[in-house]
């Protein structure tokens, strides 16, 4: 695994303090030590020393942009990446990259350097912390535009505080020794005041002993001397303007604890209504609580406190902070606020409570837009028809006599029906107090009038109105609490239907398949799926919703290198991302932990998953990932088993070889040595005796090289069969007068059931099957032994069967008879100095021929190998 670069920060408390001269004093003193330093979008215009600071150093990687400044400029990755210097340095760590840049922001670039194991070293001022914020805001007046999430700072291995007197500093602003970046962004000379200054000062400063302080808790931890509990503190979130400082006040809890953070958003059944600024609020304030380090959790429920408590309860949070807009006045109708609710019902939790005056007129405002009616033709034109239709209903109950009541409950019943059919709670609203309205019209006295004689009518007016509202409401919230039971009854029946689907699937391809088809049918998309091989993304394989994809250029070069650069960083990039944002496609990474097995692609467009999609889509690639580790695992497992076969088959050939071969050649060596030395000693018998001794042991070996020839030609295709049609007397007496010599005492017959039998066979392939298995009984058989050769015609086959009387063969040895190197443990199976190749090369050759052999006992007792070969007809020649 490659090393990761570090990450050296020159930090100070404003632009102008000296960070950027510090960095290049210290990279000229590296570069002499003997270090590989480059350098890149250095400002030179900031102090008249850094331009000679900085020759000398080689500069690379600096690209401009359409509308940069002419000191501005990003970082050129790929020309760095190419270049590889141990030390890289760049200015500005919190600098906003152009648009069209690989990353949006540069501390991005950064990460990727870092990554690659190349060391960087920056620098960052103390307003440019995104926790700090808030901070900066209330001392200078204004918000700093760009800003890097503490993450980052925390991932410094060296922060080196370079500090300045601000009497000093402001003798440079006024001076002229400070311009461009600092002034532009921190707007202007009244940022540069001696009041201004000593507050960042102190907070810089501040904020490295934090961190020093963080780290050695740390240490302590991690050798076990520190064993105090770590605290747990939960932030809510929602889309409130001012939701974004209470997430920067607890991230500074955290920190001061030394304790986790979670960000928890409460989805209520009203959350699709929002209107969209909301929700894109939303999402910058989670996006926000992610960069500050704290893990971002989603609930479901209609009661926000319980929902918070309980998830509090469950996952050890000892504090909770909440914004808290004003105190508010008890009335018998308002509803208590979340923070009363809090501290009264979970006593034991602490609960933190960030004044907000920002809130509520927010909350006046979101109230007003969640009472607008969006109009609807089709919600409109369902209450109008209901409401006619209970009206009508009205007027039969009236003519059949029925009572006022009775009529009061149709209308009730119409407003229910309105709330279930309808897509907003305004229309059930407006159904009660216009059913209310129609009733007085029609049914009461005087008719067709708003007048009411009877006192009694403005009550039953009201407890109507209130009886249609409240059914109304409930039904509303009934439907949405439904929606949201199938909301998370589907995301557990897809993951669910995914897992079963992956358990089912076999190989690779189906794997992807299978996967990609619920991402489909999840979010609706076209899923493109770059599968990983041997450490290359292969091919693209396209799910798309429709027959095509509706963009073709998703496929397209470029696209194909986001989807590199994902598999490179196993980070997520393109679409609705601050990395490749120009992509077509949104691309993941099918990963388990540091392992990529592919990447796909999901054209979502500018639109961003909600956190519901977002969570499933995860879930689904990461059992998509387990599914092929899980078939990597088992294909690797079964390659180290065929390895190890053939590591056990090689070690037999040596073994066999180094005493098999061995044993031949030292007879013949010795027999041969003993002829030379004393053949004068030697009567003729024992000459001829040792001359068959070395006959039979060259025999041997000559027979092995063929069998092992015959077998390696067979196996790779090499082997030339010639087939013509043969008589199969010819063929076996060829075969019997090469045994003739070996057959000893033993008695061999031919029985053959026609007087001319046709093979089409390679003769000289069939012979040498015919020894093998005529040779392989005259060893196995004691002298004496009778060995029937029977031959026969079946139907379009020829049947060869050789049998003996000898004593047979063990089950267990039928089972591996014919595998290649099988000598039945210690005893040798076809020979007594044998390989176990003749049987080997005998099934080999019958199978080239389009036959089969077998292997079966003789009663009472002896062995029996046959095989079929292909019948043979007479060929004319003209």
């Amino acid at each position: 695994m490659e090393r990761t670069g570090a990450l050296k920060i020159y930090f100070g408390y404003a632009e102008g303090v000296g960070k950027t001269q510090a960095m290049l004093q210290e990279a000229r003193d590296a570069k002499t030590r003997g270090k590989d330093v480059a350098a890149g979008c250095i400002e030179i215009r900031r102090h008249e020393g850094t331009q000679e600071l900085l020759q000398g150093l080689e500069v690379i990687g600096s690209m401009k942009m359409a509308g940069q400044e002419p000191d501005g400029g990003d970082l050129d990755l790929d020309q760095i990446l190419e270049r590889r210097p141990q030390i890289f340095l760049v200015d500005d760590l919190a600098h906003v990259n152009a648009e069209g840049s690989r990353h949006a922001r540069r501390y991005q670039d950064v990460k990727e350097l870092l990554a690659a194991g190349i060391e960087v070293w920056t620098t960052l001022n103390v307003q440019e912390l995104e926790s700090l914020n808030d901070v900066v805001v209330s001392i200078a007046g204004r918000e700093t535009p760009e800003r890097i999430p503490d993450e980052i700072f925390e991932l410094a291995q060296e922060v080196v505080l370079v500090d300045c007197e601000p009497s000093r500093l402001m003798k440079r602003v006024s001076d002229n020794d400070i311009c461009g970046v600092g002034q532009r962004r921190y707007g202007g000379a009244d940022f540069y005041t001696i009041e201004k200054l000593t507050s960042f000062r102190e907070i810089a400063m501040l904020r490295c002993a934090d961190r020093l302080d963080k780290r050695r808790r740390q240490e302590e931890l991690d050798r076990g001397k520190n064993t105090i509990g770590k605290d747990h503190i939960l932030v809510c979130l929602s889309s409130s303007p001012s939701n974004a400082r209470i997430i920067r006040i607890a991230s500074r809890m955290a920190e001061a604890y030394h304790a986790s953070l979670t960000a928890l958003f409460v989805e209520t059944t009203d959350y699709p209504a929002w209107p969209e600024k909301d929700k894109e609020r939303l999402r910058f304030n989670i996006h926000l609580a992610e960069q500050l380090g704290a893990t971002v959790e989603t609930v479901h429920g209609e009661d926000v406190p319980y929902q918070i408590i309980e998830f509090a309860r469950m996952s050890g949070v000892s504090k909770v902070v909440v914004g808290r807009s004003r105190k508010g006045k008890r009335t018998l109708f308002r509803q208590p606020l979340l923070t009363e609710e809090l501290i009264q019902k979970a006593p034991n939790l602490g609960v933190y409570i960030i004044p907000d005056y920002v809130q509520e007129s927010y909350h006046e405002k979101r109230s007003l837009q969640r009472t607008n009616l969006i109009v609807s033709l089709r919600d409109i034109g369902i209450s109008v028809l209901v409401l006619l239709l209970t009206t009508l209903l009205g007027f039969g109950f009236a003519g059949w006599g029925f009572s006022e009541a009775n009529i009061i409950t149709i209308y009730i019943l119409g407003v229910l029906v309105i709330s279930v059919i309808t897509s907003g709670r305004a229309y059930s609203i407006v159904a009660s107090a216009v059913s209310v309205l129609v009733f007085n019209f029609f049914f009461t006295d005087p008719k067709l009038t708003f007048r009411a004689y009877d006192k009694s009518y403005p009550v039953t007016f009201l407890v109507m109105f209130l009886a249609s509202f409240i059914t109304g409401s409930l039904a509303t919230k009934m439907k949405n609490h439904a929606k949201q039971a199938a909301q998370a009854a589907f995301r557990t029946q897809t993951l669910f239907d995914t897992n079963q689907l992956l358990q089912q699937a076999e190989g690779k391809e189906e794997i992807i398949e299978a996967a990609a088809g619920q991402i489909k049918k999840l979010l609706g998309m076209d899923v493109i799926v770059y599968p990983a091989e041997n450490g290359e993304l292969q091919n693209p394989q396209i799910f798309p919703v429709a027959e095509r994809l509706k963009d073709p250029a998703c496929v397209s070069k470029e696209e194909a290198e986001v989807a590199e650069w994902v598999y490179r960083n196993n980070r997520h990039a393109g679409a609705t991302t601050d990395t490749w944002s120009h992509a077509k496609c949104l691309y993941l990474a099918i990963r388990v932990n540091a392992h990529v097995y592919g990447v796909v692609g999901i054209t979502v467009g500018e639109e961003e998953l909600d956190s519901f999609e977002h969570s499933v889509l995860l879930s689904n690639l990461g059992e998509c990932a387990l599914a092929l580790e899980n078939d990597q695992n088992a294909r690797e497992k079964e390659e180290a088993a065929v390895m190890a076969k053939n590591e056990q088959l090689r070690a037999n050939i040596l073994r066999a070889i180094s005493h098999d071969l061995r044993t031949p050649l030292t007879s013949i060596s010795g027999n041969a040595s003993n002829l030379v030395s004393n053949s004068e000693s030697f009567t003729e018998e024992m000459k001829q005796a040792i001359y068959k001794d070395i006959y039979e042991d060259s025999m041997w070996l000559i027979d092995l090289v063929e069998n092992l020839l015959a077998i390696s030609k067979i196996d790779e295709g090499r082997l030339n069969i010639q087939k013509s049609s043969e008589l199969m007397d010819e063929v076996i007496s060829e075969a019997l007068r090469y045994l003739e010599r070996r057959k000893r005492g033993h008695i061999i017959e031919v029985h053959s059931t026609e007087e001319f039998l046709l093979a089409k066979i390679d003769a000289r392939l069939i012979v040498q099957v015919i020894i093998n298995l005529v040779d392989n009984a005259i060893k196995y058989t004691p002298e004496g032994s009778v060995i029937r050769i029977l031959t026969k015609k079946q139907g379009k086959e020829v049947i060869v069967r050789i049998e003996d009387d000898g004593p047979g063969i063990s089950d267990e040895a039928k089972n591996h008879i014919f595998e290649m190197f099988y000598t039945g443990g210690n005893q040798a199976v076809d020979g007594r100095r044998s390989l176990g190749l003749g049987l080997a090369l005998c099934q080999s050759i019958i199978n080239a021929h389009g036959g089969e052999i077998s292997v079966s006992d003789v009663k009472p007792h002896g062995t029996a190998f046959t095989f079929t070969l292909p019948a043979g007809e007479v060929e004319l020649h003209e």
